[in-house]
């Protein structure tokens, strides 16, 4: 799944030419987006060598998780379609765990195992068309209700050994994709750390984390307006703290003046109307991961529910932009940020 992209501010990011700061940003594509490192205040030598480390671990998890290419993750998704067991990873046997976790916490909301879902409406491709898939084979995907709590091990989990897993459900087909990246987010923290970096932005396609300052500064991200260009609002992140947009203005299709996106409703089988974008902020133990799945069980209630969401998954600063625009934003979220827009029209909770 492509989360909603944010941009960065070009004075947090860009090194001007008459600077002197110690700054170094480098760009690549993974995950089917955009990602960007950005390390403040070590030699380049050094900040080279930090990146570089990061994105491998991008391509590795990229090669690890992919959907629907050869990876771990598509022959585990072959085995359960043919009814049998295959001995994963324990790192993959571990992030399904932690997947399943977040999918009960969200009430199945946050659901990884509608694969088949999100292929039938076309949405496993690089490219895809303005096409509806047949209504009756949607609505027999949703009655086989597949959820994470249908996958079990045969044996007890090990941080050593693989682990064999299986699905009492074979129409369960596994897609990380609304958790990989935030997974991602948390490894490159850490492996910038373990380089000795302290100071650095680290994007992936919209989720963002903060090592450290700029310097003298925080760093500044802007949250994507998603029905214009540039910002809708200025955040300023604080050290160790993830930020994580779900929107619907970057993988989606338009037939007959409806927006069709990739986020889909596990109930309906059909994507999400009615809501433009979703921004959380998260700090803490897995942080990335948490900017990643936990604003999908947002997104998914739309206006109606979202604040009820936003208590199961125990988040305090969110925000939602519904069909019409309106931004619903809790009151810890309305005092971290500054419209661009005064005039933006928004509602706080209470």
């Amino acid at each position: 799944m492509m989360l909603g992209r944010l941009l960065l501010l070009a004075l947090a990011l860009l090194l001007t030419a008459c600077s002197k700061e110690p700054f170094y940003q480098e760009q690549a594509y993974v995950f089917g987006t955009q990602v960007d490192v950005s390390i403040y205040g070590e030699d380049e030598a050094r900040a080279r060598q930090a990146t570089i480390a990061v994105m491998h671990e991008f391509q590795r998890l990229h090669d690890m998780l992919h959907a629907w290419k050869p990876s771990e993750l598509s022959s585990l998704n072959a085995a359960i379609a043919q009814g049998k067991h295959m001995q994963v990873s324990p790192e993959l046997a571990e992030m399904l765990k932690d997947a399943a976790l977040v999918s009960a916490q969200s009430d199945g909301l946050f659901n990884p195992a509608i694969g088949k879902l999100i292929q039938t409406w076309g949405f496993q491709a690089e490219d895809f068309q303005a096409v509806l898939p047949d209504a009756k084979k949607v609505a027999a995907l949703v009655k086989t209700n597949p959820q994470m709590s249908d996958l079990r091990s045969l044996e007890p989990y090990s941080s050593k050994l693989p682990v064999p897993v299986y699905s009492r459900n074979r129409s369960v087909k596994l897609d990380l994709g609304g958790y990989a990246k935030g997974y991602a987010l948390d490894r490159a923290a850490s492996i910038l750390k373990e380089q000795g970096i302290h100071n650095a932005l680290i994007n992936i396609g919209g989720n963002v984390m903060a090592l450290g300052t700029r310097g003298s500064r925080p760093w500044t991200v802007g949250i994507q307006h998603p029905r214009k260009p540039g910002p809708l609002a200025i955040l300023e992140l604080r050290d160790g703290e993830a930020v994580g947009t779900s929107g619907d203005y970057q993988r989606y299709f338009e037939l007959d003046g409806k927006r069709y996106c990739h986020l889909i409703d596990p109930r309906s089988g059909y994507p999400v109307q009615d809501v433009q974008a979703v921004t959380i902020l998260t700090r803490g133990e897995h942080a990335g991961l948490r900017s990643d799945s936990n604003s999908k069980p947002l997104f998914i209630s739309r206006a109606q529910g979202w604040l009820d969401a936003v208590r199961k998954m125990q988040l305090e600063e969110a925000l939602l932009i519904d069909g019409q625009g309106m931004v619903h934003l809790t009151a810890a979220m309305q005092k971290r940020l500054k419209f661009t827009d005064e005039s933006t029209r928004r509602e706080v909770a209470p």
